[in-house]
């Protein structure tokens, strides 16, 4: 029996990076899963790999950001599966990184509307069907730039600290009901939203540098994320409740970083 069987999950940003790796490790774990993502064709082979292996996951191509979207998936969930016990609410974006004087407004909002309301409306959602059923696991992906600075742009970091604090009340909202609600900080993780970095540094030939402001001097993988991620699903973390847990490899310790030049 795997850590997840039996139980019914929802995975945003499913697409690619660490919600790919994270329905593919929570299908692995018996889980019948609910792909969500706006990447219909990366969303289609994540599907198609779980599939593959001999599991359960459906595509639903949708806004983790628009409360109607999000809605219907929680509503597809319950009509594919016949319940809800876990929801990932994974997708972000990194949003413009730029000095803070010359952000826009529009810079703030499409970052805040994904990274922040979308988790929010997973819990809009979701927690109403899991009280009723006696409980559930709402994981939300924050960051190590949401507990310090110098570990992401301005927006960006904000809404991560956002959602650590989202995490913290919306555990106590929810007293007494069953339901956890959990969030993940990963630290350097090669995704579609680094990649651009990770690239550039293969350019430079400077690509064994990266992580090295880490005491275990690497960057992490997608499959690291998720299994903290699996954790927080199952019954083994029946007592971890309105948590931020670190995934970075110690960077968080000290987060250290170098000036930027003028």
């Amino acid at each position: 029996m795997g850590r997840l069987a039996g139980k019914r999950a929802v995975v945003t940003g499913a697409a690619s990076g660490i919600g790919r790796a994270s329905a593919i490790r929570f299908a692995e774990e018996g889980a019948r899963v609910l792909a969500v993502d706006r990447a219909a064709d990366g969303l289609a082979e994540t599907v198609a790999l779980i599939a593959e292996a001999g599991h359960t996951a459906i595509a639903v191509t949708a806004d983790a950001g628009d409360d109607g979207a999000v809605a219907g998936v929680v509503e597809r969930c319950l009509a594919e599966f016949g319940g809800l016990e876990v929801v990932y609410a994974n997708a972000g974006i990194g949003g413009r990184e730029a000095p803070l004087a010359e952000l826009t407004v529009d810079d703030w909002q499409e970052v805040l509307r994904v990274n922040l309301i979308g988790p929010f409306l997973c819990l809009k959602h979701a927690t109403p069907v899991m009280v009723a059923a006696g409980g559930g696991s709402i994981i939300c992906t924050a960051s190590v730039a949401g507990l310090r600075a110098n570990a992401g742009g301005v927006p960006y970091s904000a809404s991560k600290a956002g959602v650590i604090s989202l995490v913290q009340t919306a555990a106590n909202d929810l007293y007494g009901t069953g339901v956890r609600v959990n969030a993940i900080c990963p630290g350097l993780i090669e995704t579609g939203l680094t990649r651009p970095m990770f690239e550039r540094a293969r350019e430079r030939r400077t690509d064994h540098r990266i992580g090295q402001l880490n005491p275990s001097r690497r960057h992490g993988e997608p499959r690291e994320i998720a299994n903290m991620a699996l954790f927080l699903a199952s019954d083994d973390a029946s007592y971890v409740n309105g948590q931020a847990l670190a995934v970075d490899g110690g960077l968080d310790s000290t987060h250290p970083f170098l000036p930027r030049r003028g």
